[in-house]
């Protein structure tokens, strides 16, 4: 698919998860949506700016019905996507620049800021839930981990923290100790019982949830920058759940699989400009990269793991095909039990049989990670 332009810095992009649209926030204020197809064509379908500063964060509802953007002027924009007009504003949401935002469930909305501050709301309501001021450090990014319902958010300050949202607590479930270095962002892997965050010297730092979240049990080096964005695999490519997208400051979004360590490839090239933001679209296809360029690159996913998806079908192929046969061989077995059994002829050669097993007897057939 052909760059989309965009006239400005992309902060953050995000997919509607049902309809075939992107929408980007840029360093204008500006929101832009864009619809696609299968072919990469592509048209505008709204331009709206919803501030004179930059919106930095995007998160669109589970029903994507509404988008909810946010920025420097600290407000809380919410979006109908149907019309591509602003349906709310919260001002004044936070005391400090509001630099993420999410929506992982239809009731609960989470934004963190410059000074470290995470606030909840739930979008029905007016006024926030409960605001968590544990972190002294930007926020950059969140992360919704669906079995425990919580939230796991990363920040600047060199540790990441957990937020249970059922609790009424303003103190997090659990803090990581201090990494001693700019945390940046944040995916889970291995069906979630891992998680990869992206740091700032390009070390990706690896936790096991089954050890608790007080420090990685893992650092893998390897990305000569810093990692400003990860995202995992749709669940559809056999390989997901140990393989994720990297984001880096060097302009390179790379294929890497985690634990044995691998790059598996390098799919995007924003030359010399920083990615900023990556993410995939519900179908699996396309893999949305903002950069410093001020053009959205959409990758085409399903040629990048080509081999891999033909690998597989010819793996399930052989196994039918070895299905088919025992299946057969079955049936043979059948049909000799049903048959007559003929009499043993007398002046049968006994020394040509095969030797009797014995009880004990066995059978015995004679017969790292690559620069990134």
């Amino acid at each position: 698919m052909p760059d989309i332009a965009q006239g400005a810095q992309i902060f953050d992009l995000a997919f509607h998860p049902t309809e075939t649209v992107v929408y980007t926030g840029l360093l204008n204020g500006k929101v832009k949506a864009f619809s696609y197809d299968d072919d990469g064509a592509h048209k505008p379908a709204f331009d709206l700016r919803i501030s004179k500063r930059s919106c930095r964060g995007l998160a669109l509802s589970p029903d994507g019905a509404s988008l909810f953007a946010v920025g420097k002027n600290k407000s809380i924009h919410t979006i109908d996507t149907r019309t591509g007009a602003v349906s709310e504003t919260r001002p004044a949401a936070h005391d400090a620049p509001i630099n993420r935002v999410a929506h992982p469930t239809p009731h609960l909305l989470a934004t963190g800021d410059d000074d470290g501050v995470i606030k909840l709301w739930d979008p029905r309501k007016r006024d926030a839930l409960r605001a968590h001021t544990h972190h002294f450090d930007f926020i950059s990014d969140f992360m919704w981990l669906q079995d425990k319902k919580h939230l796991v958010a990363t920040s600047g300050d060199g540790t990441l923290s957990v937020l249970d949202v059922r609790s009424r607590k303003s103190e997090p479930f659990a803090q990581s100790e201090d990494q001693e270095d700019e945390l940046l962002s944040i995916v889970p892997f291995k069906g979630g019982s891992k998680v990869a965050v992206g740091t700032q010297l390009g070390v990706l730092s690896i936790f096991n949830r089954k050890k608790g979240w007080g420090d990685c049990v893992d650092r893998i080096p390897g990305h000569p920058h810093s990692i400003d964005a990860l995202c995992a695999l749709p669940p559809s490519y056999p390989s997901a759940q140990s393989t994720i997208l990297t984001g880096s400051s060097d302009g390179l979004l790379r294929v890497v699989e985690l634990l044995p360590t691998r790059l598996v490839g390098v799919i995007a090239d924003h030359g010399a400009f920083p990615i900023e933001r990556i993410a995939v679209a519900p179908a699996g296809r396309w893999v949305g990269s903002a950069g410093h360029d001020e053009v959205l690159r959409m990758t085409d996913l399903r040629e990048v793991f080509e081999d891999e998806d033909a690998e597989g079908e010819e793996g399930k192929a052989e196994d039918e095909e070895a299905g088919e046969e025992e299946e057969g061989e079955k049936e043979e077995a059948q049909e000799d039990a049903l048959r007559p059994k003929r009499r043993r002829k007398e002046n049968a050669d006994l020394s040509a049989r095969p030797p009797k097993k014995g009880r004990n007897q066995v059978e015995v057939d004679p017969s790292f990670f690559s620069e990134l």
